[in-house]
């Protein structure tokens, strides 16, 4: 029989000393990468072709967990203000667009020293079609009878990186001298964005098919895009013609038809309609050179263009104005004669009144008046002014001079438009020996006016006199809006209506005549106090407090703001069962409950109302023993591979949150359930003494399936019951591809002979040699144990090897490497028997040509039981593990190894040997 061998190797993720480790971060991209490079500064250039999806994964590690938050800076002017934040891991991006270029940053905060930030900049690749412009010259040559003709054809292509340009006359290649008549140049201004074919005083060949073509070397796979420009002796910049009048007036509801027409250009030019905001109504419709707008409304009257394009010249542009036609807001106003002060219309005196609207077009307004319904004309006492340059326009005056009793009636304004087809507007005004002004007044019992928060409430001024006018209503303590947000209301029967009052409108408002619809005199005014009763504002709110049995609980209550201020009185509740109540001390703005020694009835939730005319506020505690959630460390990078082929093992690690805040925690509970099933398994994993802050606890979740993935649920224990449980699905830890682990078999130090070695499997007891010659063979081992031969015709000396793949250095600066990271090797041997050679281990750097001495060796016998070796390395290079075994005198006695290790960090003290006595098929 013979030992039992599983031979994987397993990088870790490194565990520091202390629990508590400050973050650090590391970005890693996926999705479509064109290239990435290392600047010379920290930050890395990613390089991704538009329309692509970026993902961008930044790692973390520190403890506690720390929280990420991606941030990116703007790429350019246009989005400057639209930076994007993201709390997760990953950042994905969809169709990246140009705009989103940028340096994005990674940063990383525990609460433990300075946040971890990393960056990396994306550079967002793209080409659009090459557009060519052509601009003509046309001079007279001196002394000469003929036009010499210069005619620039300009190419320009918006790309990232810079685009290079080619011109093509049909299919000969224009370059700078290859042509006397041609000129290649790009304008200093243009920083290259443009490429410039200058042909001078044109000749016959010129007139031709010319291609410019951009090209970015296909830099992200991005193909050269091109454009063909046709120049002809008819090439022309463009010319249209509206076939329309300006402006058009029109009603509303009516359609209408813009009609532009090309007079010119070649190659023909393309029409387009703009408006002066830049977009057609939706229920435009355009043909060709026609626009349509149809049922036309005021919303769309404005200055519409038709707009031709070539690529020829400057675009032309004609332009019309749309006015729709409208009438609103009729009012008026009586002025008693100016020249006495008069408040009041009196008999012998003048009266004035004033009729206004508002009018599109507006000189299109007329006016007439009517008394009792009869035409008035102007006369020497009745002077009709039809505008007054003193006042707003589209006003209208009657001057009633040395006022009669026969001049008492209803005078009518009329007021119309001459292009007809919108209703007149008539507004009637009554002068008689009851026309008197107005007079306000706030009535008894309205001021001040006491309400709740929440309630509807109505503000009123009585106003008397006859016509009634218009009152505005505003904010008479301050400047703040109206609960509509305006600063000014109108109201037509003095009240002023707010539904849901607030808080905030708690103030004084003005209500005052306007001089509309009433008597144009000194307005008249009152003021309306508002006071808006609310419950009072407490704090907290609602809290959470977690403690362990026969500890003490205070709970306070805290009075933010209230009106009125004064506190009629306090409560506290558990549940429904009132505990304690009283008023409140005038020197205080809080309340306190104590419970002096928490048993398991005082769990439960805690309400205090504190009360007064206005309602309640409450603060709600919710008193429990549940402990909190524990935190998961960071994971490892890989499995723990089992020696079956189908299954593997995983360490799970994790910190107690505030593990002193309630009872000692006896137990956890572990759920673990495949992703995508519905059944948990669970498991409760005893907890020996008291966890400290920060202590580091372990569980190996074994018999998991290859290559699956797993959900993992932890739940804290403790006399309470149950706590908070923590459930995680890590699938950069959780989720492996089966592993294929090349092992070689090298006689590449000092060539001396090779020992054959034997693959045994732990589930027989036949051997199976493998005599190895060949320098390098590669097998995939899983489930098995190697040990050296030594029989015949085996010599003292010779010696076997196992060469490991390499590794690469994770420097934590990665621009140099000043202090070597640690890792420990880790493996168990067995050496028993009466001629036991050595066992060495060599660290084997990339580069060099002779090996060093052994980093550990260990010969003779060591007893029938497996031990386990640590020993700490420190490589600056890329490295490899070389195992060696050496023959010893006699076959009696072969060297076996089995469970190689490879972890970050320096080693821990190995357990003692002593605790493995194991059979000669394994350690179990």
């Amino acid at each position: 029989m013979v030992p039992l061998f599983n031979f994987y190797w397993t990088q870790l993720q490194l565990l520091e000393n202390q629990s508590f480790t400050p973050p650090t971060v590391r970005i890693i991209h996926s999705g479509h990468a064109c290239n990435v490079e290392e600047e010379r500064h920290t930050e890395r250039v990613y390089t991704i072709r538009e329309g692509e999806t970026l993902e961008l994964t930044c790692l973390v590690t520190g403890h506690p967990r720390p929280q990420i938050r991606w941030t990116k800076t703007a790429g350019s002017v246009s989005d400057r203000f639209q930076d994007s934040s993201v709390f997760n891991e990953t950042l994905h991006i969809a169709k990246i667009l140009r705009t989103q270029g940028g340096r994005y940053y990674c940063k990383a905060e525990n609460g433990l020293g300075s946040p971890a930030i990393k960056s990396i900049r994306v550079d967002v690749y793209y080409l659009d079609d090459p557009v060519v412009t052509v601009h003509q010259s046309i001079g007279e040559a001196k002394e000469q009878f003929y036009y010499e003709r210069t005619v620039f054809l300009r190419c320009v292509a918006n790309s990232n990186p810079p685009v290079r340009y080619s011109w093509h006359r049909g299919r000969e290649v224009l370059t700078q001298g290859s042509d006397k008549g041609v000129e290649i140049y790009e304008p200093f201004f243009t920083q290259g964005e443009t490429k410039i074919l200058k042909l001078k005083n044109l000749r016959p060949q010129d007139y031709a098919n010319y291609s410019c073509i951009a090209s970015v070397r296909n830099v992200c796979g991005i193909p050269d895009r091109s454009v063909i420009f046709r120049l002809t002796n008819k090439t022309a910049s463009p010319s249209i013609k509206l076939l329309v009048e300006d402006p058009i007036v029109v009603n509303p509801g009516q359609t209408v038809s813009l009609v532009c027409i090309t007079t010119g250009g070649e190659p023909p030019p393309i029409l387009t309609w703009l408006t002066s905001n830049d977009s057609l109504p939706q229920r435009s419709v355009v043909k060709g050179g026609t626009l349509t707008l149809p049922a036309i409304s005021s919303d769309e009257a404005g200055v519409y263009s038709c707009v031709a394009s070539n690529n020829v010249g400057n675009p032309a542009k004609k332009s019309t104005t749309i006015v729709v036609r409208a009438l609103k807001k009729g009012r008026f106003w009586i002025t008693p004669d100016p020249y006495h002060n008069d408040d009041n219309i009196q008999i012998g005196r003048e009266v004035k009144i004033s009729c206004q609207v508002e009018a599109t077009p507006p000189e299109e307004l007329t006016f007439s008046w009517l008394k009792n319904g009869r035409g008035l004309r102007s006369s020497e006492r009745m002077v009709i002014t039809q505008t007054d340059p003193d006042i707003s326009p589209g006003t209208t005056n009657l001057d009633i001079i040395d006022l009669k009793f026969t001049d008492f009636g209803t005078y009518t304004c009329v007021a119309a438009l001459k292009g007809g087809g919108i209703p007149e507007i008539s507004i009637d005004v009554n002068i008689s020996s009851t026309t008197v002004p107005p007079n306000l007044t706030v009535p008894r019992g309205k001021s001040p006016l006491v309400t709740r928060e929440g309630d509807t409430v109505e503000l009123e001024c009585l106003v008397s006199g006859k016509p009634k006018p218009i009152i505005l209503w505003s904010r008479a303590d301050k400047e703040a809006p109206m609960p509509d947000g305006s600063m000014q209301m109108e109201s037509y029967d003095g009240v002023l209506r707010i539904v849901n009052v607030s808080r905030e409108m708690t103030g004084s408002y003005r209500c005052q005549t306007s001089q509309y619809n009433g008597f144009n005199v000194k307005p008249r005014e009152a003021v309306v106090e508002l006071i808006v009763q609310y419950p009072p504002t407490v704090e907290p709110v609602q809290t959470e407090m977690r403690q362990g049995l026969g500890r003490p609980v205070v709970m306070t209550c805290r009075v933010l703001r209230a009106h009125p201020s004064r506190v009629l009185r306090y409560e506290w509740f558990l549940s429904n069962k009132l505990l304690h109540a009283g008023a409140f001390d005038a020197q205080r703005d809080e309340t306190e409950y104590t419970i002096h020694n928490l048993n398991r009835d005082g769990w439960g939730e805690y309400t205090c109302n504190v009360i007064n005319e206005a309602g309640a506020g409450k603060c709600t505690f919710h008193v429990t023993g549940k402990a909190y959630s524990p935190e998961f460390y960071y994971d490892t990078y890989s499995p723990l591979w089992q020696n079956r082929p189908r299954v593997y093992s995983f360490k799970l690690q994790w910190t107690q949150m505030n593990p002193n805040a309630v009872d000692r925690i006896v137990a956890y509970r572990l759920g673990i359930r495949q992703m995508g099933l519905q059944r948990w398994w669970e498991q409760e994993i005893p907890v020996d003494g008291n966890i400290n802050k920060g202590e580091l606890m372990t569980h190996n979740l074994t018999e998991l399936i290859k290559p699956e993935s797993y959900e993992v649920r932890l739940t804290p224990i403790t006399r309470f019951g149950e706590g908070d449980s923590t459930i995680r699905i890590d699938r950069n830890s959780l989720t492996f591809a089966k592993p294929v682990i090349p092992l070689i078999f090298s006689d590449t130090l000092n060539n001396v002979h090779i020992l054959p070695i034997t693959i045994i499997h732990h589930c027989t007891a036949l051997l199976m040699p493998v005599m190895v010659y060949v320098f390098v063979c590669a097998f995939v081992i899983l489930g098995f144990y190697m040990y050296i031969e030594t029989s015949r015709p085996r010599k003292e000396g010779d010696q076997a090897r196992l060469i490991s793949p390499f590794f690469n250095v994770a420097p934590k600066n990665p621009y140099s490497i000043t202090n070597p990271p640690a890792y420990c090797l880790g493996f168990f041997y067995h050496m028993y028997g009466k001629h036991i050679g050595t066992l060495n281990a060599f660290l084997k750097q990339k580069g060099q040509t002779t090996s060093e001495g052994p980093v550990w060796s260990l010969g003779g016998n060591q007893g029938d039981r497996w031990k386990q070796a640590k020993v700490s390395i420190h490589p600056t290079s890329s490295f490899q593990i070389v195992l060696e075994g050496v023959r010893g005198p006699g076959i009696e006695g072969d060297i076996a190894i089995d469970d190689i290790t490879l972890e970050e960090g320096e080693c821990r003290d190995p357990p003692p040997s002593d605790n493995c006595k194991c059979d000669l098929f394994g350690r179990h």
